[in-house]
């Protein structure tokens, strides 16, 4: 597999890019030089990855709709849940 070779502040500035889209290492270069490599440890999402999530976000949508709960109150739930979790 060939190492795509990127500067440091393009590296920077993509840094979400190659975090969730780069399926290849990259070397990072300053001036010239390696000074690091990034191996991506996460597969691309398939287009059935990418639909089952959608279909889960509207069933979740669905259930909200029908109980009468914002999102914002669902969330709010579930960090107070997690609070109570941790202790």
């Amino acid at each position: 597999m060939e190492t795509l070779k990127v500067g440091m502040r393009e590296f920077r500035d993509k840094l979400a890019t190659y975090l969730l889209e780069s399926e290849t290492p990259v070397a990072i270069i300053r001036h010239g030089d390696t000074v690091g490599y990034f191996i991506p440890a996460r597969r691309r999402r398939t287009d059935a990855d990418k639909d089952a999530l959608r279909e889960a976000a509207t069933r979740w949508q669905e259930i909200l709709d029908a109980e009468g709960i914002s999102e914002e109150e669902a969330v709010a739930d579930f960090k107070h849940w997690r609070a109570k979790q941790k202790r």
